[in-house]
């Protein structure tokens, strides 16, 4: 991978025999990637940049509006926890018979337990997460001609899922707290990366054979998902 500086904007150049087409990619973390075919020019991808630059601009300054960290979580009575789209507020209780469960519409925790209540709230949500994105992977994987050979749910930082060596899908623990239909969309997402790895025009397409209103959940995805409440 090489840099490529136009003005005050640097890029990570990845160029691919397989990709046809120059593409942008604001990262949520803020990076910029640009995505080209071994053999465009510099002068080609200094020409592209340049016609982007309105778009990158807008961009780069609607992240820095999301950008503000959420509150940070406090493991006490009556905090607010998501999960799949919903909120649900924390219930500690003297005694229970698992560090953490779903019951009666709120999160329930043992009162000794707060002080190492993230820990054991991920814990919780990659439990959750697994089962759930499998069962969405199967729902999909006969329509998208694919056959992943396994899923991991981790911490993946800024990115919401990848798709690994040997056809192993990764997952963001944080994934399980979307909206079902966004949490969907992230699964898509990655199974086509199974036939396509960049983000050409018949990744689109086949993202939309399965989600025909992928657009909408990927815009969603895209205002919101920084806002997404973390622990």
């Amino acid at each position: 991978m090489t840099t490529l500086v136009v003005d005050n904007l640097a890029f990570n150049v990845r160029r691919s025999a397989r990709r046809r087409a120059l593409e942008i990619t604001v990262e949520r973390n803020g990076d910029l990637v640009l995505s080209a075919p071994t053999t465009a020019a510099d002068e080609a991808l200094q020409a592209f940049v340049q016609h982007k630059r309105l778009w990158i601009y807008k961009q780069l300054a609607r992240q820095e509006a999301l950008a503000a960290p959420p509150r940070a979580k406090e493991f006490v009575e009556g905090e607010g926890f998501a999960y799949l789209g919903r909120n649900y507020r924390l219930r500690l209780v003297a005694e229970a018979d698992a560090p953490v469960k779903l019951q009666g519409g709120r999160f329930v925790m043992p009162k000794a337990l707060a002080p190492q209540g993230r820990e054991h709230l991920v814990r919780w949500y990659c439990e959750r997460a697994k089962p759930w994105l499998w069962a969405k992977v199967q729902t999909y994987a006969a329509r998208m001609e694919v056959a992943p050979a396994g899923l991991r749910v981790q911490d993946l930082g800024y990115r919401w899922g990848s798709c690994g060596k040997g056809d192993v899908l990764y997952f963001h623990w944080k994934t399980i707290l979307l909206p079902a239909q966004m949490a969907e969309y992230v699964v898509v997402h990655e199974m086509a990366h199974l036939h396509e790895p960049h983000h050409t025009p018949d990744f689109w397409l086949r993202v939309e054979r399965a989600i025909p209103n992928y657009a909408q959940r990927k815009a969603w995805l895209a205002e919101n998902g920084m806002a997404i409440e973390g622990l």
